[in-house]
């Protein structure tokens, strides 16, 4: 097992690795206690196996060489369930492993249910067991022992035989295309751009009204570069349920401040307090065109009720004869507008590999060119 510590050993690793076909990539890393993600472990994979763990605690690393690696469009990177790994490397790097692909969005398409984790994925197409028995461990302490050391090496050696796997799914299906297809969605840097202007969003509010939604933007944005400048997690600038309660009852002075629920007894006189009323007080002054708006969900009229849990059934039905995650498909938003608007709407199912599966049998439904049928105890489409 290769463990990696210094720029000069990554950069011969990773120049071993310039003519392979695929990597298999995984990180450790720990959030509890920061805004952002503190990476402690990088591990990579070639086909053969033959991988290393890159140790971002101990010692001094550039980590330029796995850069230039990720940034190589001959050579495809694999996570699983890349979300968090992804986020991290856009922070270190201000670019994507590019070209993706994702294991658990192929694992969808090749029929192992929704969103399926590690070691379930594992578990099903290969004859390896996934040890989940360090998930918790903390990664930053050192030494690593032997154990956390071959847990971490084996997240990357068991993707390798979980990824070629499903390549034979996919290859045997003709649905390769698919996954690149969706992959691409994880490539967008906005999912990983923080925006303290929109952190407000996050917030889940009851009955807004805008003028308490502006100053809680305020407020949120105002925690948000807090936290992040501090590297703290938001909670620990105020909870979620103090921002509301704010924006329920702005405070005008630091009196106010003491009937908040969960503000910090004692600050309302310091730096915590004056900068809260002053992003109350900025709040009040957006003007009321310009204060936001919280979008509600609009409930499906009671007329569209039917075609919607009927086109359920047809997402149902289709998606088990092509051996396809059903939210992978479409969405029940999806559902809801194709069931209002039909041809024209403006839906992913009614596109590429989705419509061919799911949107032309939908479509054919809802024109009553064909019909759910009850035979021999199962809904069929006729």
């Amino acid at each position: 097992m290769k463990i990696i510590t210094n720029t000069a050993s990554l950069k011969e690793f990773c120049q071993s690795l310039e003519n392979a076909p695929y990597i298999t990539v995984d990180t450790e890393f720990l959030r509890e206690r920061t805004y952002y993600a503190k990476l402690c472990l990088i591990q990579v994979s070639c086909p053969d196996k033959n991988g290393a763990l890159i140790d971002v605690v101990e010692g001094d690393i550039d980590l330029s060489p796995l850069q230039e690696l990720f940034e190589n469009d001959q050579i495809l990177k694999v996570f699983h369930a890349p979300r968090q790994d992804l986020e991290i490397f856009y922070t270190l790097f201000k670019i994507l492993p590019k070209p993706l692909f994702d294991t658990q969005i192929a694992a969808m398409v090749c029929g192992f249910g929704d969103q399926i984790g590690f070691d379930a994925l594992v578990t099903q197409t290969t004859d390896l067991v996934a040890d989940k028995g360090q998930q918790f461990t903390d990664w930053s302490r050192r030494p690593l022992s032997d154990k956390q050391m071959r847990y971490a090496m084996n997240d990357v050696i068991y993707l390798v035989d979980a990824y070629e796997k499903l390549v034979e799914i996919l290859n045997q299906r003709a649905r390769t295309h698919w996954v690149i297809e969706e992959t691409e969605a994880l490539l967008n840097p906005a999912l990983y751009e923080v925006k303290p202007d929109e952190a407000w969003k996050r917030l889940k509010i009851k009955s807004p009204k805008s003028r308490q939604m502006a100053i809680l933007k305020e407020i949120a944005a105002w925690r948000e570069h807090k936290a992040k400048n501090k590297d703290v997690p938001r909670v620990h600038i105020l909870r979620d349920e103090t921002l509301i309660d704010l924006s329920y009852n702005p405070p005008q002075a630091p009196q106010d401040l003491t009937r908040i629920r969960n503000f910090p007894k004692g600050c309302e006189n310091k730096d915590l307090g004056r900068a809260i009323l002053d992003a109350v007080k900025k709040g009040k002054q957006v003007p009321e065109k310009e204060c936001p708006v919280l979008e509600k969900k609009m409930s499906l009229p009671r007329q569209y009720q039917g075609a919607y849990e009927m086109l359920k059934m047809v997402l149902k039905i289709c998606a088990a004869e092509h051996d396809v995650a059903p939210r992978l498909i479409a969405s029940s938003e999806d559902l809801e507008c194709l069931s209002q608007y039909g041809v024209e709407a403006n839906i992913p199912a009614l596109k590429g590999w989705r419509n061919n599966i799911f949107g032309k049998t939908a479509l054919s439904l809802m024109s009553g060119e064909t019909a759910l049928q009850l035979i021999k105890g199962e809904i069929k489409i006729v």
